[in-house]
C-alpha cells in the first residue's frame, strides 16, 4: 500500500514576521522528491496566508505582504523586550480542522527556519501530537541543522535530521519504514532536482526559484556554507526552463531569488540566464531580497537586470567600515558600492528601489559606524536598510558573539532574536538603534 507523508511548514512565534515573497522552497523540493519515490504527499502550510477560515491580510500584486497574527505570550527568557509577540499565521484551530480533514499519514516531516523561531516549531509539533497521535515527526531545516542538540532534547520530534533534506533522506526512510529510496537527486549536480511542488501550495502568487545552493563566499555572520554545504549551480537554461514552465503553464509572473550568489560570475551565469529570459518574451517580474553582491555590477549588468524585469533588488553592503568590510569577508568595497549604484540609476532604477542592507549590532560594533554606513548608503543615491545582526552558532563571529553577548546565547536559542540586538553593549543602546532605524527610513532626496 502506498504510504501517506505530511509536510508541514510551522507558524513563526516572534516579534515581528513580513512576508517577502517567502516559501518552503527545502520542504517543497523534499516533497517532489518523495513523490519521485512513490509517496503521496500532502502538505499544510501555517504560513498560508490564503487559507479559507482567514480573512486575507493587505498583499501586494507581487506576492508580497503581511501573515495573518495573533499576539501571544511572550517566552520566559523574552519577557523584558518592550513589544507586543504574536504567532504568525492560520489560528490552531484551522490547522487542527486541516490535520482532522485529511487522511491519516504514515509520517510527518516538519522544517524550521531561524533557530530562534522554534517555539512556533515546538507549538506546531505539539498540535500533530495531540491531533495525530503515534505518527512519527520528523524535524529538519535550518534551526534543525545549526541547533541539533537543542532541537533533539526540546524539540518533541521523534527523528531530528540535519543537513539537506534530500542528503538525510535515505536515512530517514530507513528508521522510519526500513526502506531506501529508488531516487535521489544528485548533491553535486542540481539540474537533477526535481521542480519544487509548488502546486501543493493554494492560491499561488509567486514562485521561488533555486539557481544555486551554497555561497563561494565565507562571510563571518553568515551560515549558508553550514546549511547548504559547498558552491553548485544548477545551469542558466534549466533555470530559465523552470522560469517558462511556471510562467507558461500556470501563470505565474512574479518569481523570486534567495541564492547568496545569484551575480557571482554574471558573464558565465547570471547575463546569459537573463539574455535567455528576454529572448523567450516571457513578461515576469523578479524580486532579490536576500542580498545580491554589487562588486560584479557595472552599466551592461544594470541595464540587462533592468530591461530583464528585475524589480526588487536588495544589496549585501554591511558596513562602511573599511576594516569590518575585511575582517567580515571583503566581499565589496565602498568605491564598489559607489560605482554600482550609480550604474542603476543610470539604468533605470530609482534609488528606492536600490535597497543596501547595512548590518546592526556587530560584536563590538559601534553607532557611529552603523550611522556612517547610513550616510554613506544615501549618499551614494541608494536606500539604506537595516539588518540587525542575529548570532548563528558555527560561523566564524560565533565565538566572538559569545563573548560580546549579555545573554546565554550558547544554551537559549532564543537570545539569538536579532530584535535583542543581542551582542550590543552600552556604548550601543537600543534608544541609539531606534535613532539610527528612523534614519535610514527617511526619504531620499
Amino acid at each position: 500500500m502506498q504510504k501517506r507523508l505530511l509536510l508541514v511548514n510551522p507558524w513563526i512565534n516572534d516579534f515581528a514576521a513580513y512576508d517577502l515573497w517567502s516559501a518552503p522552497l527545502g520542504l517543497l523540493s523534499l516533497a517532489s522528491t518523495l513523490r519521485e519515490n512513490g509517496y503521496e504527499v500532502a502538505l499544510v502550510d501555517c504560513l498560508n496566508n490564503l487559507h479559507r477560515g482567514i480573512r486575507a491580510p493587505k498583499r501586494a500584486s507581487s506576492g508580497k505582504g503581511n501573515f495573518f497574527k495573533e499576539e501571544i505570550a511572550k517566552p520566559e527568557a523574552l519577557r523584558d523586550v518592550p513589544r507586543k509577540y504574536s504567532r504568525y499565521g492560520i489560528p490552531p484551530a484551522l490547522f487542527e480542522a486541516d490535520l482532522l480533514d485529511m487522511p491519516r499519514p504514515d509520517a510527518i516531516f516538519v522544517t524550521s527556519m531561524m533557530t530562534y523561531w522554534y517555539p512556533g516549531v515546538f507549538e506546531t509539533i505539539e498540535t500533530l501530537r495531540r491531533a495525530l497521535p503515534g505518527v512519527p515527526v520528523v524535524l529538519g531545516g535550518n534551526y534543525a541543522t545549526l541547533c541539533t542538540g537543542h532541537a533533539t532534547r526540546h524539540s518533541g520530534a521523534d527523528i531530528v535530521a540535519a543537513g539537506e533534506g534530500e542528503k538525510a533522506l535515505p536515512g530517514v526512510l530507513k528508521d522510519l519504514f526500513n526502506e531506501l529510496p529508488s531516487f535521489i537527486p544528485s548533491a553535486e549536480d542540481l539540474d537533477s532536482y526535481p521542480y519544487p511542488a509548488f502546486d501543493l501550495l493554494p492560491g499561488r502568487d509567486q514562485v521561488s526559484v533555486m539557481t544555486s545552493r551554497g555561497c563561494p563566499f565565507r562571510c563571518s555572520y553568515c551560515a549558508s556554507h553550514l546549511l547548504s554545504g559547498e558552491f553548485r549551480r544548477r545551469s542558466l537554461i534549466a533555470v530559465v526552463d523552470e522560469i517558462e514552465f511556471w510562467n507558461r503553464k500556470f501563470g505565474i509572473r512574479n518569481f523570486s531569488f534567495y541564492d547568496d550568489a545569484l551575480l557571482v560570475e554574471p558573464e558565465a551565469r547570471a547575463i546569459p540566464m537573463m539574455e535567455e529570459i528576454l529572448q523567450r518574451g516571457m513578461d515576469c517580474s523578479f524580486h532579490c531580497p536576500n542580498g545580491l553582491h554589487l562588486r560584479n555590477m557595472d552599466a551592461s549588468l544594470a541595464s540587462l537586470m533592468f530591461r530583464a524585469g528585475f524589480r526588487t533588488i536588495r544589496f549585501g553592503f554591511e558596513t562602511a567600515s573599511a576594516l569590518r568590510q575585511t575582517d567580515t569577508g571583503g566581499k565589496v568595497t565602498n568605491e564598489e558600492t559607489r560605482d554600482a549604484v550609480a550604474c542603476l540609476l543610470e539604468a533605470g532604477y530609482r534609488g528606492d528601489d536600490i535597497g543596501i542592507y547595512i548590518l546592526c549590532g556587530l560584536p563590538g560594533q559601534s553607532a557611529s559606524e552603523v550611522r556612517e554606513s547610513i550616510d554613506f548608503a544615501r549618499s551614494c543615491g541608494g536606500r539604506p536598510v537595516i539588518t540587525e545582526f542575529s548570532p548563528i552558532p558555527g560561523t566564524p563571529i560565533w565565538k566572538e558573539a559569545v563573548d560580546a553577548s549579555p545573554y546565554d546565547i550558547e544554551e537559549e536559542p532564543l537570545y539569538h532574536n536579532n530584535t535583542l540586538l543581542p551582542c550590543r553593549t552600552e556604548e550601543f543602546t537600543y534608544g541609539m538603534y531606534q535613532e539610527l532605524k528612523n534614519l535610514a527610513r527617511r526619504p531620499l532626496i
